[in-house]
């Protein structure tokens, strides 16, 4: 489950562009919040130098279109903060990629800092406002928060994560844009929700699992708790409905009731509506007979679209599905490896071909430079000029061999997009596949009551 935001990033008062940029960047790749620097990744820049690069396709748009507008949007950063303990640093970091390439459609630069300096991994995303070409700006279009949650949701389905809940448009969320931000009330709500669903034997041991994600317990006639930030202690009785001590105790009372009896009907999936459906966990919660006939109808659907799915794609056993998902999955991971190696070569083109084009602009200023006896007064006048044209330099050191033509370079760069595009393309397919097999596969273990050790004991079966 991811919770996302998107915010607009302005110019501030007594800041130079470059002075904002490098604000919001230093903070979100910060090495003491991102291991060092791993959980940063990058598209389109550098992120060494991705505050210069921002700045410099800003000069670019103003040049190619002679627009200056005033209080611009210089960027926008995307808040993307996982449920605890469900994803690791690194899957979170490649969730974050992929929603802000999807997002931006792969138009803008962007930078991915994965944060692990709090109990739930969270992204901060900034992408640039000016797109690649330097021709455009990115529109903030209405309702855009919400299409974004929405992405982010799919993603998470993808792979294999749950998602939050449809909310109304008018509803106070914290996963809107422009809304309100939560508050030490429902953040303590979600803990509690988190601390439920590790199955606790009694309020006792609830309470452990609250103080384990970092809140303080004050017993006494009304237990309250305290979590990092707060001044104030928060009784249970304060949080409403479903979040009392009383009602906590019926949860944990039905959900240990619940767990003793005989399981007698298996769990299903319908991603169509974003649901995780757990028939006994909704008996327990009390829903009422009327919510426990629908989910058992809702059950019997799904178990009529896997058979069809087995139909329709000529299925015959679970050895042939789990080989199909294992290959489309495996297909994915190549495709998805590929295009980042296709990203990286096109980067060090572009590179490559704008130090030879500077070494070539520079290489007359440079040579006077040195016919002056590498005046100082010289290279006061012209040190930017000869600073580029030695790290132009210094770069083609690097280089083993001759040293290509911007000619070479460009047809390079034509034929590695050319490769990029087409393997894009084949991604998009092998992704839609790899999701419809692994949710096939999921329900189908979920029908067949396979888990764990069953699996195997399973597929051993199908393949006699």
């Amino acid at each position: 489950m991811a919770a996302t935001r998107l915010i607009t990033l302005h110019m501030n008062k007594g800041r130079t562009l470059l002075q904002c940029l490098q604000d919001r960047t230093n903070y979100a790749m910060n090495p003491d919040k991102t291991e060092n620097g791993e959980l940063v990744t990058a598209y389109a820049c550098d992120p060494k130098s991705v505050s210069q690069e921002f700045l410099l396709s800003k000069r670019d748009y103003e040049q190619k279109t002679g627009k200056k507008p005033k209080g611009d949007v210089i960027a926008y950063q995307i808040r993307q903060s996982f449920k605890p303990g469900e994803v690791s640093p690194e899957v979170a970091n490649r969730i974050g990629y992929e929603t802000a390439m999807r997002f931006t459609k792969g138009d803008h630069a962007f930078i991915v800092s994965t944060h692990t300096d709090r109990a739930h991994v969270h992204n901060h995303i900034i992408y640039n406002s000016t797109n690649l070409s330097c021709d455009k700006k990115f529109k903030d279009f209405w309702l855009s928060g919400i299409a974004l949650g929405r992405l982010s949701n799919l993603i998470c389905l993808e792979n294999g994560l749950s998602v939050i809940a449809p909310q109304p448009f008018h509803s106070k969320t914290t996963y809107i844009h422009g809304e309100r931000k939560p508050t030490f009330r429902d953040g303590l709500r979600e803990n509690i929700d988190i601390a439920l669903s590790k199955k606790p034997k009694n309020f006792d041991d609830l309470l452990m699992e609250l103080s384990s994600l970092g809140y303080e317990i004050k017993r006494g006639k009304h237990i309250a708790v305290r979590g990092k930030g707060q001044q104030r202690f928060i009784r249970f009785r304060s949080l409403g409905r479903g979040y009392t001590e009383d009602d906590l105790q019926k949860k944990i009372e039905g959900v240990v009731k619940g767990a003793e009896a005989k399981k007698k009907t298996p769990d299903y999936r319908d991603d169509s509506f974003d649901l995780l459906l757990n028939l006994q966990d909704i008996i327990a919660k009390g829903k009422g007979p009327g919510y426990e006939t629908w989910a058992k109808k809702f059950n019997v659907k799904n178990v009529m679209k896997a058979i069809l799915f087995f139909q329709e794609q000529g299925l015959r056993s679970y050895a042939e599905l789990e080989k199909r998902a294992g290959d489309a999955s495996e297909r994915f991971d190549k495709l998805s490896s590929d295009i980042k190696a296709y990203e990286k070569r096109l980067k060090e083109i572009s590179e490559l071909r704008g130090n030879i084009i500077t070494y070539s602009k520079t290489k007359q200023i440079y040579t006077q430079y040195r016919q002056s006896g590498y005046s100082k007064k010289f290279f006061a006048e012209h040190k930017d000029e000869i600073m580029a044209h030695k790290a132009a330099k210094d770069s083609f050191n690097k280089i083993t061999g001759r040293l290509p033509s911007v000619k070479e370079l460009n047809a390079e760069y034509e034929e590695v997009l050319s490769q990029k595009r087409a393997a894009y393309a084949e991604y998009k397919q092998v992704k839609k596949d790899m999701q419809t097999y692994q949710v096939a596969k999921y329900d189908i273990d979920k029908i067949l009551g396979i888990d764990g050790q069953q699996k195997e004991t399973k597929h051993q079966e199908h393949t006699r």
